[in-house]
């Protein structure tokens, strides 16, 4: 029998690949034949990285780039997949709102700098392609940060470009003019793909400000203003049209930038991370496929981990098992069932805090 093992995080608990290992020791302690292949899964947020490279054999590198804050310094990790010339990026290493207490966080003062730091790392790594997952920014900058970082000449009031070692930030939105792009930027020609799991626009009632500024620090009176300079910055670079696509709100504008100056494509996080890990051919090798998450609610259906997965299994003829820490009875295509730990614990608490004992004793019970 073979089962393909491929879960998302649980967060706040565990890690994608905590998850799978717990999947495997509780099939191992049924029958150590079982053929368990390994494939911890993510949707472009936390846990991307990781889950790319170790499903398809890449490696691990660290650089020190600037943080959300302009001052800020950060080790931020970023993957080299299998192929040796695939990075893989989370923003959130560099720019991060878990890199910052709540009383530093104000999206008028972060910065997307250090993103672009990781991107031309890549590149003078020899890196031809870049998946970037967006998720998790303390950001609202329209991206222009990242493009400075990456060389792009960014025109402010009066003409000037502006210098390499003076990171800007959403603040500094109002004062742009115009972002050169094609224009021998140090990224230029690389083939970029976004992982993003949101639709919003740049600007407007759904835009990165309104919707994304308050849980960033930003006062009623900021995000009024981030929302105006984000749709100024739009006009003044022609790229209203990039404003306007599905995604181009994520990661406080990040989206806009990678469509607007790095022509770059946006898909959902979870269809990247099946491509680069040929997931559905290993669905087609499988007998039994176990996913799940830490919470499966009616969000779940909306390209997170466990709907994709089912999908495939659906369209493969496979069965496919969902364990999950909780759950509000949302019904996933392609699920045959779904096991909710906080239900077999007795509570949410215990199944978090025993987890691993816990996904070790359902898979017993399912097998």
């Amino acid at each position: 029998m073979r089962i393909l093992v491929a879960p998302d995080k649980f967060k706040d608990c565990l890690s994608a690949n905590e998850v799978a290992d717990a999947i495997a020791r509780g099939l191992r302690g049924v029958d150590p034949k079982i053929e368990i292949d390994l494939c911890p899964m993510a949707d472009g947020g936390e846990g991307f990285v990781d889950a790319l490279v170790r499903s398809t054999g890449g490696r691990f590198i660290t650089h020190r780039v600037t943080g959300p804050l302009p001052e800020m310094k950060v080790d931020a990790r970023f993957g080299l997949l299998g192929d040796g010339e695939t990075a893989v990026i989370e923003m959130s290493s560099a720019s991060g709102l878990h890199l910052l207490g709540r009383e530093d966080r104000n999206p008028m003062h972060t910065t997307t700098f250090g993103t672009g730091e990781l991107l031309k790392f890549a590149v003078q790594m020899d890196c031809r392609k870049i998946l970037l997952g967006i998720g998790g920014s303390a950001t609202c900058d329209g991206g222009i940060g990242c493009a400075q970082a990456c060389g792009l000449p960014v025109l402010l009031e009066g003409g000037e470009p502006t210098s390499d070692t003076e990171p800007l930030c959403g603040r500094d939105l109002e004062k742009v003019l115009l972002v050169k792009k094609h224009r021998g930027g140090r990224v230029n020609g690389i083939d970029i793909t976004v992982a993003c799991d949101v639709t919003n626009p740049l600007y407007g009632r759904r835009g990165a400000a309104r919707v994304f500024g308050p849980q960033k620090g930003a006062s009623p009176a900021e995000v009024a203003l981030l929302d105006a300079w984000l749709e100024l910055l739009a006009e003044r670079c022609a790229a209203t049209e990039a404003a306007h696509q599905p995604g181009a709100g994520a990661a406080g504008g990040l989206g806009f930038a990678m469509l607007a100056f790095f022509n770059a494509q946006l898909r959902a996080g979870i269809d990247l991370v099946m491509q680069a890990t040929q997931f559905q051919q290993r669905v087609k090798n499988a007998d039994l496929v176990i996913t799940g998450e830490g919470n499966l609610d009616a969000s779940s259906a909306g390209g997170k981990v466990v709907s994709g997965v089912a999908g495939a299994c659906l369209a493969a003829g496979v069965k496919c098992v969902a364990i999950c820490g909780d759950t509000d009875g949302s019904a996933i295509s392609g699920l045959h069932q779904v096991v909710n730990l906080s239900r077999e614990a007795g509570s949410s608490e215990e199944s978090m805090r025993n987890a691993r004992q816990w996904i070790e004793c359902v898979v017993v019970q399912l097998l």
